[in-house]
């Protein structure tokens, strides 16, 4: 089997789509559809269900689709640990990020390590950290920085890298920071439940250990509007629309925060490869910028 119809299956499979498979590979729709046809040929099965404007894998296909990525997987393993004996640091890394990490964290390191590494073609994609870790199990990307899990992931090699200390805060006229005013001390967490919240999405890391804390104590939180951008929540919350949970670094003069009577709330921010897979010189070189910026 050609590797290339193997990346175009895996292509259409993922995006569902034979016209944003193309764009992901930067070709043309009749081209990824004769890859794909000349793939069914060659197994002499057909690997997709096209039903109107739907694409499904069929039977066939699921039980391809595996293989197919561990196939690709183990060529472009092969292929960075040939490319690191020579020891030069160049070609992609395919590097995924948080929005917030991304603008808040990232920018001193990555300065430096373009201009250390200019050979290096940086493929930065921003993504939400959930699906940043699907990509690395995936072999979609070779390296993520991202908000961890609250717990360990399988295959996966991760290192906290920072911690943010999060914040409760409100707007200035917000029913919680007048009561403040009224009687200055900490906030009891079942008091923020009489209050609706903007808090980030129902299945991201960040609104998992915020629901945990409220959860030991049998609390159960109002949510009023979600969002995974955390600009936006600010945004939100600064107008009024609800109390919300957000980086110290995010607080200014926007926001109130708001004392709670509650342990400091951090959330551990890192970076993650996969275990069993070779690291190319460029990754490995990213790292030890990650370290020195430590």
């Amino acid at each position: 089997m050609d590797t290339q119809h193997l990346q175009a299956f895996l292509a259409v499979a993922d995006t569902q789509s034979f016209s944003r498979a193309a764009d992901q590979l930067f070709l043309t729709q009749p081209a990824v559809s004769k890859r794909i046809a000349m793939l069914e040929q060659q197994l002499d099965t057909r690997l997709f269900d096209r039903i109107g404007r739907r694409i499904a894998l069929t039977e066939a296909g699921e039980l391809l689709l595996p293989q197919a990525r561990d196939i690709l997987l183990s060529v472009e393993d092969s292929r960075r640990a040939l490319a690191n004996l020579s020891g030069q640091v160049g070609g992609r890394l395919t590097m995924a990020t948080s929005h917030h990490i991304g603008l808040h964290r990232l920018p001193p390191i990555l300065k430096a390590y373009t201009q250390q590494h200019p050979e290096v073609n940086l493929d930065l994609r921003f993504v939400d950290s959930e699906l940043a870790y699907q990509g690395v199990l995936n072999g979609r990307y070779e390296l993520a920085v991202v908000t961890l899990a609250p717990h360990p992931v399988e295959q996966l090699s991760v290192s906290e890298h920072w911690r943010d200390r999060m914040c409760f805060v409100s707007a200035h006229d917000h029913p919680l920071a007048s009561q403040l005013s009224r009687r200055p001390r900490p906030l009891a967490l079942n008091t923020l439940c009489e209050h609706p919240s903007v808090l980030p999405g129902a299945q991201t890391f960040t609104r998992s250990l915020i629901e945990e804390r409220f959860a030991a104590q049998g609390l159960a939180l109002s949510v009023s509007m979600s969002t995974n951008y955390l600009e936006t929540l600010k945004m939100m919350c600064s107008v009024g629309l609800g109390w919300s949970l957000l980086p110290e670094k995010m607080v200014d003069k926007d926001l109130v925060e708001l004392p709670v009577d509650t342990p400091p709330f951090y959330r551990p921010l890192g970076y993650l490869t996969h275990g069993n897979r070779t690291l190319s010189n460029a990754a490995r070189k990213m790292i030890e910028a990650l370290e020195e910026g430590r």
